[in-house]
């Protein structure tokens, strides 16, 4: 089992940043892969950015791409994700999910694909 532990979410207004980390504990040989998901009220979760801890390989939504970069700390087993010119409909609760296999083709940003989460951390974005 590894626990995911996520922080620094809060309130922001527009066009302001954030940085959330989600640190690993336990079995890490379980975040192969780790991500970061969101949800909105009312929304599905959604992908936003996923990295291959082995390599260094990143993956953004297209909603992000440009203003939110994903990386990674190995020495404290923590992935970080900055948030830079954030917008209202960036407001939701973010989760950090952690997987040793790699997700399938085209697959990284579906929920499924991870079996390990966090508790999620707020963001709050404010027009």
């Amino acid at each position: 089992q590894v626990q995911l532990v996520e922080s620094g979410g809060g309130s922001v207004q527009a066009g302001g940043s954030l940085r959330l980390s989600c640190a690993a504990y336990g079995y890490t040989y379980s975040t192969n892969y780790m991500g970061w998901f969101r949800q909105a009220p009312g929304k599905e979760r959604e992908g936003v950015a996923t990295i291959y801890t082995g390599g260094g390989s990143t993956y953004y939504a297209d909603a992000v791409k440009g203003r939110f970069t994903i990386s990674q700390d190995n020495h404290k087993n923590t992935v970080y994700l900055q948030m830079n010119s954030l917008k209202p409909e960036d407001t939701a609760l973010y989760y950090c999910a952690a997987d040793y296999r790699a997700p399938s083709p085209g697959g990284w940003d579906s929920a499924l694909q991870y079996t390990n989460w966090g508790q999620g951390t707020q963001v709050t974005v404010s027009s």
